[in-house]
């Protein structure tokens, strides 16, 4: 699959790896890939990010995916619905990390720091891969023949969890990126 992307998208994918060892993570998530998305410049969706104020708020976006990180990668939510069982994930994330220290909640926690050789080659969350295989379906679906960043960014945006929300929350759903990036011409997902 990875020949069908384009320079920009197999820009996304290393930067991405870059992100995860950056941040001492273990297999690279879809969160790593919204990260590098971010840091590309003259690509559709860079445009997108600037069209929406995104590139503005890009401190903002990254508190978030660090908050949802803290609580072991719930999203809001996931937190919201626990809280009408009556669990306070903030109250639960504190005490264990007064016991275990600061992030210990952390998703991927257990293997990061810990002094283990790893391989210098980095895996892929089972949705990063997901986020991918559904960039390739968009591209289909549009009938382009490369898959570029902004396959990559309407795949992030379309799928559950995490990153999605975080999009949604600054404006960007699937809908505004696909009118930001393709004016809303063309099939869609």
């Amino acid at each position: 699959m990875f020949e069908r992307f384009s320079e920009g998208a197999r820009a996304v994918v290393t930067g991405a790896v870059g992100h995860a060892e950056r941040l001492d993570a273990g297999p690279v998530t879809d969160e790593h890939m919204l990260l590098a998305l971010l840091d590309q410049e003259g690509t559709r969706a860079s445009f997108a990010f600037a069209s929406l104020g995104i590139r503005d708020r890009r401190a903002s976006v990254e508190g978030a995916l660090a908050q949802a990180r803290r609580q072991g990668g719930l999203s809001k939510a996931d937190t919201e619905a626990l809280a009408d069982l009556g669990i306070d994930v903030d109250r639960i994330v504190s005490a264990v990390e007064a016991a275990h220290g600061e992030g210990a909640m952390r998703a991927g926690a257990a293997g990061g720091g810990s002094g283990r050789w790893r391989p210098v080659r980095k895996g892929f969350s089972p949705a990063a891969k997901g986020a991918l295989a559904k960039s390739l379906r968009i591209a289909a679906g549009r009938r382009d023949r490369r898959i570029d960043d902004a396959h990559i960014l309407l795949a992030l945006s379309a799928r559950p969890g995490v990153v999605a929300e975080v999009l949604a929350d600054h404006g960007a759903t699937y809908l505004t990126l696909e009118r930001a990036m393709f004016g809303g011409t063309g099939p869609s997902e």
